[in-house]
């Protein structure tokens, strides 16, 4: 593994930035906190600072001291997640009800360790914008950043993200090209039919009946309209029906989730959940109304970028610890609005199985969005180096 000795000496310094904003944990648009900070930091480095994209976002400029060239963008998120923290170490969450259970002050401060270094080695040609972004966990953030003209006041070349991955071995990367992250969507069901006395439901239509079948059908979607061959989950995460034993209700509702790698299974699935739920609720004599919302697109990775993000990878720590064709996850993360915009790549960066977690861990698993779960700061300079080695590399084409 090749880390530079400077980004080692420095990553005590960002795991306690880190571990600041671990504790004071902001969700999605109200990271005011964390902004203030992140500001603060760049500032002191002497690097440009831009606040209010995205409400709560924050972009750093970096000019190169050779001259003009290209423009890379390095993005990271700050929110994070409604969760009732588990763990009782010394950083734990502050605040009741919130907590960094993905990893995104690990993100962040990989980041700004990165923007710390480059800073001080100015030695290129070109620009690097730190893009750090607000409200990740389904607020759309990016796409808040990009209607911000994001783009059009920082127009990069090329945009690149990275997500620590529980699972993966500590320090290992992982990317693929095209897609590697699925579009997320949600459907409601709302059922109507015509209550009455559970005794006499043949003066009923009766819409806990007619919910089940239009449950039981909408996996026939996946099953026989769906090609084999193209991967697609659709979850119903919610029934709600009814209030009481003896009544049958006038309404029933099914919510639920749909994930998708391309947006042509994804219109197909959509197609399909309409047709189906209207027609089986008019063959019980209900009525069915539906709302499909798409949330975030899929997550594609472009090929040119990933070949040179692995390059950049194998080069950090070595061939064996890089899988360049790691399974696609039905995840969804919404740095795919860059994508769209910009051609760039993705990648995943091992956090281990958990051992590293501090004493005074909570009992449950080191997953992503579990409340036991805590950033393994031993990636630090790991993460640090990776996005130094690739703005520098990028911006040598200049």
């Amino acid at each position: 593994m090749r880390l530079l000795p400077e980004i080692v000496d420095s990553a005590q310094a960002i795991q306690e930035i880190r571990r600041n904003i671990h504790a004071h944990p902001e969700l999605r648009f109200e990271e005011n906190r964390t902004s203030d900070l992140v500001a603060q930091a760049l500032s002191s480095w002497g690097i440009t600072v831009f606040r209010g994209l995205g409400k709560t976002g924050v972009v750093g400029k970096l000019e190169g001291d050779l001259g003009p060239g290209k423009m890379i963008g390095l993005r990271a998120d700050m929110d994070a997640l409604p969760l009732q923290e588990h763990n009782s170490f010394a950083h734990t969450s502050q605040n009741p009800g919130k907590m960094h259970a993905c990893g995104h002050d690990g993100h962040t401060a990989m980041l700004l360790g990165a923007a710390e270094y480059l800073s001080n080695h100015r030695n290129f040609k070109g620009t690097v914008i730190f893009i750090f972004q607000p409200a990740e966990e389904g607020g759309a953030g990016a796409q808040e950043m990009i209607n911000d003209g994001l783009f059009e006041q920082f127009p990069c070349d090329a945009v690149f993200g990275l997500h620590n991955w529980p699972g993966l071995p500590e320090g290992h990367f992982g990317v693929t090209s095209g897609p590697m992250m699925a579009s997320s969507n949600s459907f409601e069901i709302m059922i109507t039919g015509k209550g009455g006395h559970a005794a006499l439901p043949h003066n009923s239509a009766d819409p806990v009946l007619t919910g089940v079948q239009i449950a039981q059908a909408l996996q026939s979607i996946i099953t026989r309209n769906k090609r084999p061959i193209d991967a697609a989950v659709l979850s119903i995460t919610q029934f709600h029906a009814g209030e009481t034993s003896n009544v049958i209700p006038e309404s029933a509702f099914i919510g639920g989730t749909v994930r998708t790698f391309t947006l042509e299974v994804l219109d197909l699935i959509e197609s399909r959940l309409r047709e189906l739920s209207h027609n089986i609720a008019s063959a019980f004599e209900c009525q069915a109304e539906i709302k499909f919302s798409r949330n975030y697109p899929p997550l594609i990775n472009h090929d040119a970028e990933v070949q040179f993000a692995t390059e950049v990878m194998r080069d950090l720590v070595g061939d064996k610890n890089v899988d360049n064709r790691i399974d696609p996850t039905m995840g969804a993360e919404d740095f795919a609005f860059m994508l769209l915009q910009k051609p760039g790549c993705y990648v995943f960066l091992g956090n281990g199985d958990g051992d590293h977690r501090s004493v005074g861990h909570g009992m449950g698993p080191c997953h992503l969005h579990n409340p036991s779960y805590d950033f393994n700061d031993a990636l630090i300079p790991v993460g640090v180096n990776y996005w130094v080695n690739l703005a520098q590399r990028f911006l040598e084409k200049s």
